[in-house]
């Protein structure tokens, strides 16, 4: 390795901590605005969901911080599922049973500018925390095609 090279060279796993940090300051912060918002406003399906998703997100933070083998995996799908669901349950009007949407929310979900920073916060964090996993399997040559193709 030259030693520009090894100037320009990324520490992923730190990454990958700051960006689970991050992950974890959004999901805690979303989950804020939906105690204070009143749980009775959710959808069933919605609490659920997110219920099950604080679990994940809670397992997923702990395998990175205890760095994980199977870590940046779990990132990847609770990171790109997490954005796929917050942004299919928050930003499109009322769309059905999995919709608890900010676009039409009647008074009563007590929407406000912290739910809207909340889950756009959490939706980006959400997909920086897959991209993060990405790069920690590239780093360590697990995503490379001579790995799923050896000679």
């Amino acid at each position: 390795m030259t030693e520009r090279s090894a100037k320009q060279s990324v520490d992923w796993n730190q990454v990958f901590r700051w960006a689970a940090t991050l992950f974890a300051v959004a999901v805690t912060l979303h989950a804020v605005d939906h105690l204070r918002r009143g749980m009775d406003s959710l959808p069933p399906a919605v609490m659920i969901a997110g219920m099950a998703q604080l679990v994940l997100a809670a397992v997923t933070v702990a395998l990175v911080m205890l760095r994980n083998r199977w870590a940046p995996h779990a990132a990847i799908i609770i990171g790109f599922v997490s954005a796929i669901g917050f942004t299919v349950a928050h930003l499109p009007p009322t769309w059905g049973f999995f919709s608890d949407s900010f676009i039409n929310a009647p008074p009563s979900a007590h929407v406000t500018w912290f739910s809207w920073v909340t889950a756009l916060s959490e939706i980006v964090a959400d997909i920086l925390f897959g991209l993060a996993g990405i790069a920690v399997l590239t780093s360590r040559g697990l995503l490379s095609a001579q790995h799923r193709h050896p000679k």
